[in-house]
């Protein structure tokens, strides 16, 4: 009979609890997830009881109440705070988000935080996003034209071919459908993932591009685009609310209407 193991790392065990200073009236838990490479431990949930009115209202609140006056070892990404830039995506109540939008009231019980799912752990909350960003690279997600000479000014779009990229160019890159998508789990070193096949198509889409049939022979690959199976975790993850399955289902029309 075959066994089958977890990896030691994976397992995760009980760590430290920090209790709400005196006096707190309103106080909720969180767990939260603590890895650190360097001192050969396995992972653990720390329990950090908190005072609401010490801090904000979003979870990304309670995380920079932590750093600054709990716990400084705690380690995760923030920029922007406003939903714009995608650095604090994480996996939050069970689902992935920003922490920056997520109201801590949303959260009934205890609050628990975790990185991404399903990808390599830098430490903490922060996860590897290396292969991420180069499959994104490999879409080349830029307007590539080969027309020449180049105008003298901007390239022109009517209103209606401007109002085809609504959906797409408002995705910011945090992941958060790409890590929810099974089909990346299984297929991720192929499968390029919704978050990337966005950007595709995005481009696929603009009128101004001059590259669409090459773009389309670059993603004509079993697992490249094929790898969906049309789940609908990433549009139901997606904390800008767009629909990544939708431009998928795009791009394999537009493949279909090639071959017909």
């Amino acid at each position: 009979m075959v066994e089958f193991s977890l990896p030691k790392n994976s397992k995760i065990g009980r760590g430290r609890t920090f209790k709400a200073p005196a006096g707190a009236k309103r106080v909720k838990e969180f767990k939260v997830y603590r890895w650190n490479p360097d001192d050969g431990q396995n992972p653990v949930l720390d329990s950090y009881e908190l005072d609401l009115d010490a801090m904000g209202p979003m979870v990304l609140d309670a995380l920079i109440h932590i750093k600054n006056d709990v716990d400084q070892t705690l380690t995760f990404r923030r920029s922007c705070r406003e939903g714009i830039c995608g650095s604090c995506a994480m996996n939050i109540d069970g689902t992935n988000t920003l922490a920056c939008l997520k109201p801590i009231e949303e959260v009934k019980k205890a609050v628990s935080i975790y990185p991404l799912p399903h990808m390599p752990v830098v430490k903490d909350l922060v996860p590897d996003l290396t292969q991420a960003y180069a499959q994104l690279r490999s879409v080349e997600p830029w307007l590539k034209t080969d027309s020449a000479p180049p105008p003298d000014g901007e390239r022109r779009q009517s209103i209606e071919e401007r109002a085809v990229l609504d959906g797409m160019w408002e995705c910011i890159l945090c992941f958060c459908c790409t890590t929810a998508c099974p089909s990346y789990w299984w297929n991720g070193d192929r499968y390029l993932g919704p978050a990337t096949l966005l950007a595709a198509y995005r481009w696929i889409a603009d009128s101004r591009d001059e590259f669409t049939g090459e773009r389309l022979d670059a993603l004509e690959d079993p697992l490249k685009l094929y790898g969906c199976r049309t789940i609908m975790n990433c549009t139901q993850t997606c904390p800008k609310g767009l629909n990544p399955a939708e431009a998928i289902g795009k791009i394999k029309q537009l493949q279909l209407q090639r071959k017909g």
